[in-house]
């Protein structure tokens, strides 16, 4: 028998040539099923297909895969950064920078309800007896809603409207806050400040070399812009690189590659306000990215180490940061010009978590590893929950906001038409 199975491996191996090796066929996989999953989690469910992502990744989590390891290094952590820069690169080209100017009561609604999570989150968390070093990370990291998520829904919901509109804005506020302050407290972890320019000094190292670089990549699309069609699907590939570009420098240098993306795609609204259509600019490699980065959290998010104090303390936190973001929108909302219901769905649409908070939670396991250890028990497992429960709730608010034109059971209708519809729109 062992004669005849080395004979048979020693005939295979001569037809084997190298390849990228299983790992590869893994991730395909990977791909695959997710994609599958999103598109049945959207037909039959009437959800967005982020919750299908987030599912299958957090199967193949809890199963063990090991092509995602946390803390994340090397290719996985470029990977997430890069999809992370892709949204958020689109997010600041869609601020509304003229609609705070007429309108600055939603900026304050964006700092009454950063501020108010931000203190309820810490509050709760000191109250539950979490060191103070591991409760300011964990309110920072909770500040953060995902643009990310928000778009996936309102594309699949075909959602648009005040509520979708300024769930975004405040969403992209939200992430801009936690961003600056999550790389700040990273870079202090290892440091006693000795005053209060000590304290603010990692802010302002983190905000410039994070606008240089996006002011860069701004300048190198604007003048891209001047002479490539928006529509050409060149432009779309010159647009990847330079923020995957951008992306890179930014980290390599000190910097937020996340931020500079976001920075850079404000600057870019401001240095060419002509409107250019984002989606088929980037059409399939943008959509599998992101699909990766979901994906990514999701099965980085379920290597989570479970118990029943860490459940208290997620549950705990989870329901006092939707509540703190719903009466921070809320309180800041006379003036605003949206109606007391449409503020409650607006708090509503910002309650997920996903790979901004994984990057940022991220940054404090590099800065230490202990800290960062302690931050990770307990925003792992939030993440884990709030970027499949916090989809839904977007999808509901929207829904009950009137905003989407999708109707919420999507299988009355057969695949054929539904494809017609999405092209003729």
């Amino acid at each position: 028998m062992n004669f005849f199975t080395s004979e048979l491996l020693g005939f295979w191996a001569e037809w084997v040539r190298p390849t990228a090796g299983l790992p590869t066929v893994g991730w395909a996989l990977l791909v695959a099923a997710a994609a599958a999953a999103g598109h049945l989690v959207q037909r039959y469910m009437g959800l967005p297909k982020v919750v299908g992502y987030a599912l299958v990744g957090t199967v193949v989590g809890l199963a063990g895969f090991g092509g995602a390891v946390w803390p994340l290094r090397g290719t996985a952590l470029f990977l997430l950064e890069l999809g992370v820069a892709i949204v958020l690169f689109e997010a600041g080209g869609r601020l509304p920078l003229g609609w705070f100017r007429h309108n600055p009561m939603v900026l304050a609604q964006s700092v009454v309800e950063s501020l108010l999570t931000y203190a309820a989150v810490w509050q709760l968390l000191t109250w539950l007896d979490v060191p103070e070093p591991v409760a300011g990370p964990l309110a920072t990291i909770a500040l953060a809603a995902s643009p990310a998520v928000l778009m996936r829904v309102a594309i699949d919901t075909r959602a648009s409207g005040p509520v979708t509109e300024r769930a975004m804005a405040l969403a992209t506020l939200g992430t801009f806050y936690a961003l600056v302050l999550g790389y700040a407290q990273a870079s202090l972890v290892e440091r006693t400040p000795l005053g209060l320019f000590d304290r603010f000094y990692p802010v302002l190292v983190v905000l410039g070399l994070s606008f240089v670089v996006g002011a860069l990549m701004a300048l190198a699309l604007r003048s891209a812009l001047r002479v490539m069609s928006p529509t050409s699907e060149n432009t779309s590939i010159l647009l990847l690189a330079i923020i995957g570009a951008g992306a890179a420098v930014a980290t390599h240098f000190g910097g937020a590659a996340p931020l500079a993306a976001l920075i850079g795609g404000v600057l870019l609204k401001l240095l060419n306000p002509r409107p250019w259509a984002w989606p088929q600019q980037l059409g399939t490699a943008s959509s599998l990215v992101t699909m990766l980065m979901f994906v990514l959290v999701s099965m980085v998010a379920a290597q989570a180490e479970w118990s029943r104090p860490v459940a208290t303390t997620v549950l705990a936190l989870i329901v006092v940061r939707t509540i703190a973001k719903i009466a921070g929108v809320a309180l800041a909302n006379p003036g605003s010009g949206a109606s007391w219901r449409q503020a409650v769905w607006v708090g509503c649409a910002m309650s997920p978590l996903s790979s901004i908070a994984l990057l940022i939670a991220s940054s404090f396991v590099t800065a230490s590893p202990l800290l960062g250890h302690l931050v990770t028990q307990v925003a792992l497992p939030a993440i884990l929950v709030m970027e499949v429960v916090g989809a839904v709730l977007a999808t509901v608010a929207i829904h009950a906001a009137g905003e989407s034109s999708r109707p919420w059971r999507p299988e009355a209708f057969p695949p054929a038409e539904e494809t017609q519809r999405d092209t003729q729109r």
